[in-house]
């Protein structure tokens, strides 16, 4: 590893991986370097979607994270990087055997294909040597050439599959939860944020990719000069489907109950087989918690979260649970009750309006990801004014 980039310190550990601060050792950049250990096919098929993803997006969005590259793990102390657009045989192998196929069995494969091949060659020697005596034979030539051996026949030993590590670029202002509530409320950024999150999306879906799990814990901040660049990042949950036809999104379906609770959409939290505007909703969450500065504390953890909720007596309910539950409960936008003080002025009627239009029961009432960047900025210029 040191060859190639110098870890420095974790940053965030979660689930399925740890992330570490690095450098790259050629140039002294700093990177973000992720290890993914393949333990189990669950977990190696949930890496495999995230290089996909990531891959597709490659460095073409400023508020998408970039991968730099891709290493897999081979032994204690050594790397391979892997080349554009190849993965691992024996790691998409252990997705569909569901179990994790280890270097011994790929050996005792190769084994027996070899020893299959050498009883062939042994069968044709023998049928070889049973032609009638009186049969004309090809006399040898002693000084033709022996024909070398296909590649074929001589199988590589088998890499081992470790762990994948991904490089991406570094991000130094924390998750969005970390970045927002770490100062006062500023509705300039906060505007920005919004804006640079449905650009964000917006990209995504165009690729057919569909997030599964946006939540600020998964949008990263980079500072600049001309302040925060978010960046969604963590594509573990994503999925991928053919991109725009004719102008549409394809409406693939999907069953998988995925996702984090305060931020799922209602028809992922009744079981039903849900779209990409399930991205959207997990959006409308997002935006109504960072413009009202709504937080909420989970239970055994000790740092607030950004998200917006329906309170049921003392308890918090997740906004698409409630809306599963009575998909005629009506929200009210700006909420009466936050919990973060200082805080910032209510969004205006045309944010709001917005806002409940993202956070509709049904899926198709939401705007299309294609259509909100322009809603977003006609609402925010429609409240200035």
């Amino acid at each position: 590893m040191e060859e190639l980039y110098t870890l420095e310190r974790e940053v965030g550990r979660g689930s399925y991986g740890v992330v570490f601060e690095g450098h790259m050792a050629k140039t002294g950049q700093r990177v973000a370097i992720k290890r993914l250990p393949c333990s189990n096919p669950e977990c190696i098929e949930l890496y495999l979607q995230e290089l996909w993803a990531m891959r597709a997006t490659a460095k073409n969005h400023v508020n998408v994270i970039a991968l730099h590259s891709c290493l897999l793990q081979t032994g204690p102390r050594s790397l391979k990087p892997l080349k554009p657009g190849k993965v691992p045989p024996r790691l998409v192998e252990s997705v569909l055997k569901g179990s994790v196929v280890r270097a011994a069995q790929s050996q005792e494969r190769n084994d027996t294909q070899r020893r299959s091949s050498s009883v062939s060659r042994l069968q044709d020697r023998t049928k070889s040597s049973a032609f009638d005596s009186t049969t004309p034979q090809r006399p040898q030539n002693k000084a033709r050439k022996r024909p070398a051996p296909r590649e074929e026949e001589q199988p590589p030993t088998p890499l081992r599959c470790l762990a994948l590590w991904l490089v991406m670029e570094y991000c130094d202002g924390g998750d969005l939860n970390q970045y927002l509530l770490s100062g006062p409320p500023d509705c300039q950024r906060n505007h920005s944020v919004v804006r640079q999150l449905c650009s964000a999306v917006a990209f995504l879906h165009s690729l057919g990719i569909t997030h599964r799990d946006l939540k600020p814990d998964n949008v990263l901040v980079c500072i600049s000069q001309r302040g925060p660049v978010v960046k969604v990042a963590d594509f573990g949950l994503s999925k991928m489907s053919e991109g725009p036809v004719d102008g549409e999104l394809t409406r693939q379906h999907f069953s998988s109950t995925c996702g984090s609770d305060f931020y799922m959409a209602p028809e992922v939290w009744g079981g039903l087989t849900y779209t990409a505007q399930a991205d959207i909703f997990s959006l409308g969450v997002m935006f109504w918690a960072i413009l009202e500065r709504i937080t909420f504390l989970e239970e055994g953890a000790t740092q607030e979260q950004l998200g917006a909720y329906v309170c049921r007596g003392r308890w918090l309910m997740p906004l698409g649970e409630a809306l599963w539950e009575n998909a005629d409960l009506q929200l009210c936008i700006p909420m009466k009750f936050k919990r973060a003080p200082p805080l910032p002025p209510p969004p205006g009627p045309a944010m709001s309006s917005l806002l409940l239009d993202l956070l509709a029961s049904n899926p198709d009432a939401r705007p299309p990801a294609d259509q909100l960047e322009a809603r977003m900025s006609s609402a925010l210029k429609e409240d200035t004014h």
